[in-house]
This record gives structure tokens, sequence and C-alpha cells, in this order.
């Protein structure tokens, strides 16, 4: 199966543009003409699998726009095959989500559900996303359910962009000083050390230790430069292993301050998870199974799992969780509460907006703490290199006196 670009002309003369997908061009020109579109240019694109372009791949925020243009549509009266045939259209601007939409609409109209033709795609739809639009195909609620999808994806990325324009400054202050440091160590420096060699006078201790680390750095940066990329690669490589991985997870939790922010954020998204996909219908075990692969966190997802089997042996889900010590107890009673009123989902929504304005209350306040501390932090360093090149000009200018 191929994705055909084509430029048409409808029953009205009106020039169309789109893509379809078809075994062959003579095939995907019959399928054209009898939806009374009559192909002007055709020209093959690309193969159904979906390629990854660092400047043209389907985002996140992209998945949303589709979801609730989708429901949108749906709730409008458009057949789901119409729908996806609008969006493709839609979708245009981003050549990659058009050859998505283009596929999965050619496999609904071979007669596949919705959320068979998704998950061709996983790198771009999540399981969460697959199976409740599966729950919502089974239910007859698809329109409330990709609804629900898009508001959960919305709050994801708001929550991810929230993250983001927080440490956003101390990054930058970060690139900017490490930069700043290594253009005096590499360009400045230099000129300054041969003037102070001739001088041939006992150097103050700041200076010589300036000097030796830019003797060092002038020779072996490409060793320096070499071990962060090994440092680096090795860490990746072990994070890749499932006991490397179990060991990274369990580091984070045990920090300090990172550990609680960890361990806020997994249950915020587990909850989340849990009771959209509750609300969507999806029964509880496959809920669990489903909302275990958001922890982020392969020691937080293992005690679900040990939780689930609880669950599948007849037990509620308070006291499984419970006997983890991964929940607070405040979660605990939201969550018992729910199920003794049959509000689960209710609950679960309440711990999860309740738990998003903590993580990003503590994370605002780490940075407001965290921008002074780096600011002091490059003030010493760039005080230590003027005072060691200031020094022995002072000492010169003595001597010359």
């Amino acid at each position: 199966m191929a994705i055909f670009e084509y430029v048409a002309l409808d029953k009205i003369g009106k020039r169309l543009h789109g893509t379809v997908s078809a075994p062959t061009a003579s095939d995907a020109r019959f399928n054209l003409r009898n939806d009374g579109i009559y192909p002007v240019r055709l020209e093959a694109k690309s193969s159904t699998g979906f390629r990854v372009d660092l400047w043209n791949r389907v985002r996140k925020r992209d998945v949303a726009t589709f979801s609730r243009q989708l429901t949108t549509l749906l709730e409008a009266g458009f057949p789901l095959v119409e729908a996806l045939s609008a969006l493709t259209e839609q979708a245009e601007e981003n050549k990659a989500l058009t050859d998505v939409v283009a596929d999965i609409k050619e496999k609904v109209s071979e007669g596949k559900f919705l959320s068979e033709a998704l998950s061709s795609y996983p790198g771009i739809f999540s399981p969460v996303f697959i199976n409740m639009v599966k729950a919502g195909e089974s239910s007859g609620t698809l329109e409330s359910v990709l609804r629900e999808l898009s508001e959960f994806t919305e709050k994801e990325i708001a929550s991810r962009d929230r993250l983001r324009a927080v440490l956003a400054y101390p990054i930058l202050v970060a690139i900017i000083g490490t930069g700043i440091v290594s253009f005096l160590l590499a360009v400045v420096l230099p000129a300054l050390t041969r003037i102070f060699v001739e001088m041939s006078e006992v150097l103050p201790l700041p200076t010589r230790i300036l000097i030796s680390a830019g003797d060092f750095f002038n020779k072996f940066w490409w060793l320096l430069f070499i071990s962060i990329i090994a440092i680096f690669w090795g860490f990746s490589q072990i994070g890749k292993t499932d006991s490397g991985r179990k060991v990274y997870d369990r580091m984070k939790l045990r920090l300090p301050v990172v550990g609680k922010l960890v361990i806020k954020s997994a249950i915020s998204r587990f909850c989340r998870t849990l009771g959209t996909l509750i609300a969507s219908g999806v029964p509880i075990l496959s809920s669990l199974g489903i909302a275990r692969n958001v922890m982020g966190n392969e020691i937080l997802s293992e005690a679900i799992d040990r939780a689930r089997q609880d669950v599948k042996e007849g037990e509620s889900i308070t006291n499984p969780l419970r006997k983890e010590g991964i929940f607070p107890p405040f979660v605990l009673r939201l969550i018992s509460s729910g199920e003794e009123s049959g509000r689960l989902e209710e609950m679960l929504f309440k711990i999860s907006d309740t738990y998003d304005d903590e993580v990003s209350t503590t994370v605002t306040t780490l940075s407001s703490l965290l921008e002074p501390v780096m600011i002091i932090i490059m003030g010493v360093v760039v005080g230590f290199l003027v005072l060691a090149i200031l020094l022995p000009i002072f000492e010169m200018n003595q001597i010359i006196r």
C-alpha cells in the first residue's frame, strides 16, 4: 500500500489537493473517481510506514488537535470516513500528519475499526489513546471519548510546557556561563599567560591555578569533549537495560527533594489516566495495566503490577495500593471514598488536579531558589577569574612604580 498525493477536480470543477492510499496508481485513480474526484496529477509520495522527520513529524499537540477536530466533525453528524477525509485536507500543513490520517482513513474504509487503524502507529498514538478509542467504539460513545482524550492530551502538554518554562532560565544561564568561561580559557587566558610568564616573578596562587587549568583545557579539550560524550553514552546504554533502568529509577526516588517530586508527578499521571480509562468504560484490570505505563518509573510501575494482581484476585483497589506504600493516606482515602460511592473516576481526577498544582508550585519554588544559587556560582567563578588575572597586573604595576 502506497500513499499518492493528488491534485484533482470535483464535479463542479473545484480544485482539490490531498492524499490517497492504494496499492497502485491505477487503484488510486479508480478510488478517487468513485468518490466523484477526477485527478489531474497523481504522484507517489511514500509508503504507509510512518517516517520520523525531525522537522516534519507528528507531535503530541497534533494528536490533541486531531482528536478535537474529529470529535467536532462526528458530533456534527459526519460519518467517520468523511470526517477523516476532511481532516486529511485540514492537515495539509503537516505532511507527516496528512500521511497518517490518510492511511487511517483507508484502513477504516476497508472495514477496520478506528482503534485498529490507530494501532498501526504506536509511535504516535499511545496505548491509552488506542484503548480508550476501542472502549468508545464498543460502548457507542466514541465522540465523548475523543473529547476526553483531547482534554487529557492538552493537560499533559500544558504540564510539560509549564515545566519547560520554569527550567528554561536556569538552563540558559548555565549554558551562557559555560560558554563565557570556555572563551576566557581558550582565547583570553593564553595571551595573558605569555605576559605573566615573561615577568619571571612568582605568580599568585589563583593565577597559577588558572594558568594550569587553561593549559590543560587548551591541550586536552578534545579529551574532555570525548569523555563527556562517552559518559553520556555509557549512562544511556546502561539505562536501556532493565537492571540499569531500575537502578536509575530507584536512585531518583531516594533523592531528597526530587524523589518526592517524581512520586507526585507519577501519581498525578497515573490517577488522571486511570480515571479517564474508567470513565470511558475500560475494565478496571485493563485500565490498571495501561495506566502503569505512564508512571515513568519502573519501580513504581512494578508496584502497580503487584497491586493489579491483588485486584485480579478479588481485592479492592485501595488495599493493594496501601500495601505498596507509594500512595499517601490522603490519596488512599479519596480512592476508597470513590470506590464506596461509585465515583472513583471523579476522585481520581481530583487527586490528579491536586498533585498537578503541588508539582507546579514545587517546581516554581525550586526554580526561584535555583536562579540565585546559579547566579552566586557564576559570580564566584567569574570573581575567581578576575582575581587571578588582576593580582599579577597589580604586582606588575607596583614593580613598574
